[in-house]
């Protein structure tokens, strides 16, 4: 990765709006990013945009200014964190069907989705014992941190989430006489946001998700006050943050992409880039074949001084 002389700026951003064309909403993000040398990735669909930026402070903040211009953007939520070095290659702007991928047709975050409970209000939300909290983000994510009592669905998917919730319904159905409160959450608030429309169009009106995910949270409530356990995993080379937007101590194995601790890098099952304490029976010798041909040219990128494509 390439070194930044002063801090590199991120911003994870989304918000879900109604996208007539999102080709022509394409052809104005795209310069916009590029006319102030960002890199990253931003995904566009007719229910919106996601994505995650980064360059200079000053760039950053031009940008998002812009972005807000847009019609039906003026709400755009944005994360912002800081990183030693460039955490990604390149600027790329993409045409998706969803900006996070459920999967299933219908789903309207832009009109339907639940109510939003902002970071200094969640924890009562979710302290009061009739409130069901769920966390909507993968398996491998909840490992290394969650908030207090909430559920955790096991999916390796956001796909898998309407599954799941779908069967955890019927359990919340045999209760007639009361309808469950239901406070949602993840990472940034994108996808809790998006599982919120799923469960109203189920028929449960009392539904709730934390703005701005747990990276607002953790940004803005102090750890002595907080319900948050452990750090956050994140979907870049920073791996994980704790409290503050701190980074934390975490390196990721790319073979199940479990997020791996000190204790289990100094585990002998641990292979960099082919295996780990979690996944080293569970891949096939053809697959961890693949996985070691794709580290070696990682660690040869890195001895040319350039980043290997599949690490951007």
């Amino acid at each position: 990765m390439t070194e930044s002389l002063s801090p590199v700026k991120v911003a994870a951003l989304y918000h879900f709006a109604v996208v007539e064309d999102p080709a022509a909403l394409r052809l104005q993000v795209l310069p916009l990013c590029e006319k102030h040398e960002l890199k990253g990735t931003i995904l566009l669909a007719s229910e919106g945009m996601n994505g995650t930026i980064a360059g200079a402070p000053e760039a950053i903040d031009a940008v998002i200014a812009g972005l807000r211009l847009l019609p039906g953007f003026s709400e755009l939520e944005v994360k912002y964190s800081e990183a030693s070095t460039m955490p990604f290659l390149r600027m790329k702007v993409r045409l998706k069907k969803e900006i996070v991928s459920m999967g299933v047709d219908g789903v309207d975050a832009a009109t339907q989705k639940g109510n939003y409970v902002d970071p200094q209000q969640w924890n009562d939300l979710i302290a009061d014992p009739d409130t069901v909290v769920i966390d909507t983000r993968n398996g491998y994510e909840v490992a290394i941190g969650s908030f207090d009592g909430a559920i955790d669905p096991k999916t390796e998917s956001f796909r898998d989430f309407p599954a799941w919730f779908d069967d955890f319904a019927e359990q919340l159905r045999q209760n007639e006489q009361k309808k469950p409160k239901i406070a949602m959450f993840c990472t940034g608030g994108i996808r809790c946001e998006k599982a919120t429309a799923y469960v109203k169009a189920q028929g449960f009106d009392d539904v709730h998700h934390l703005k701005g995910g747990i990276l607002k949270y953790l940004e803005h409530i102090p750890e002595s006050e907080s319900l948050w356990n452990g750090d956050c995993f994140l979907f870049d080379q920073r791996v994980a943050v704790g409290h503050g937007l701190r980074e934390s101590d975490y390196g990721q194995c790319y073979a199940c992409r479990m997020p791996l601790n000190a204790e289990d890098r100094a585990s002998p099952d641990y292979v960099p880039g082919e295996a780990c304490p979690h996944c080293i029976d569970q891949r096939s010798d053809e697959q961890r074949a693949r996985y070691r041909e794709r580290q070696r040219q990682v660690e040869q990128a890195a001895e040319q001084g350039r980043q290997h494509l599949g690490t951007a």
